[in-house]
């Protein structure tokens, strides 16, 4: 059975750190206020020339070096974002060009934070479905292009920034043992568009638009949903919550990422945790810190580790994967 296995993996964060101190000069907040309620201290705010594709190949050379690889290893670019350089075309090609490749293929996936589950997951069905070898999977975004800074309730919460890791098709046994992809799991539900959405669009007003947000509904809804879809990854794969060596979560909220794990029964000191350091950077935000948690030493060769993350649409989903 041919297995999608992590080969390597990179991020790129933009040059300047907005502190939770400096947001209390530009909108009605605190730090306090932001600490308790989310867990951010920080986050990356791109800059002049730094854009969804200029940090999203920053980070596949960084995975690309890391697993020893270079462009002309690579069949597929899937890149999950909800900002993309242009309406068209995909920032995937975009980041194809600027790695100097002419062979392959490449696109975009838009599922907002979600996003680099359903990356992954399209990239797993490419590899097992023989239509790819080497797929680089990217989480890229710029947030704050699309934010309204002065909405307190959600100029706080978002950052820029990105991941990206290399799936490799290897053979595996068919068990649980293997290395790689083991299941994934992914929902939607368009009825909850009004709690998480951007109210701007080509086909709408014509114009970007800017994020908008029920706080508190989508808090409502998270932890349910997250649950179901890791609950599915578990009767997938025989896995329970003990088996689990590290829990990967989406970086939105740390109420929503401990309250997920306490209902899950994972200790929460199996949780990678990087909310604090760089906001909901949505589709960036797992590989940011799925990369942070492989380099530090603490997810090792072997290891169990499931990926989380519920988006604007609703969207929601999970990885469970061995490293």
């Amino acid at each position: 059975m041919i297995r999608s296995v992590v080969r390597g993996f990179g991020t790129a964060l933009p040059k300047r750190v907005l502190t939770n101190a400096e947001l209390e000069s530009m909108v009605d907040t605190s730090d306090e206020w932001i600490v308790q309620r989310t867990g951010i201290r920080q986050r990356y705010i791109a800059g002049e020339g730094e854009t969804t594709a200029s940090l999203g190949e920053a980070a596949a050379r960084a995975a690309l070096d890391k697993g020893g690889l270079t462009p002309a290893d690579i069949d597929l670019i899937i890149v999950a974002t909800s900002t993309p350089d242009n309406t068209f075309p995909a920032t995937a090609v975009n980041i194809q060009n600027r790695l100097g490749m002419h062979h392959g293929f490449a696109f975009d996936v838009q599922a907002v934070c979600s996003g680099f589950v359903y990356a992954v997951a399209t990239a797993d069905a490419y590899i097992r479905g023989g239509l790819a070898k080497r797929v680089l999977v990217i989480g890229a975004e710029t947030f704050s292009r699309i934010l309204d800074w002065t909405d307190r309730t959600t100029c706080v919460l978002f950052g820029d920034g990105a991941g990206a890791i290399v799936l490799e098709g290897q053979e595996g046994s068919g068990t649980t043992a293997d290395r790689g992809v083991l299941t994934a799991q992914l929902r939607s539900d368009g009825a909850h568009r009004e709690k998480l959405y951007v109210d701007g669009g080509p086909s709408t007003t014509g114009t970007v638009g800017h994020l908008r947000m029920e706080g508190r509904e989508v808090f409502k809804h998270a932890v349910g949903m997250i649950t179901d879809v890791i609950v599915s990854a578990f009767d997938a794969t025989g896995f329970s919550a003990d088996d689990i060596d590290w829990l990967v979560p989406h970086q939105a909220n740390k109420r929503i990422i401990d309250g997920s794990a306490r209902k899950l029964g994972i200790p929460l000191e199996k949780v990678v945790v990087t909310v604090d350091q760089h906001g909901n950077t949505s589709a960036a935000s797992i590989p940011l810190a799925l990369a942070a948690a492989a380099a530090d030493g603490r997810i090792k060769e072997g290891d169990l580790v499931l990926l989380e993350a519920m988006g604007g649409g609703f969207t929601w989903g999970a990885v469970l994967l061995r490293w």
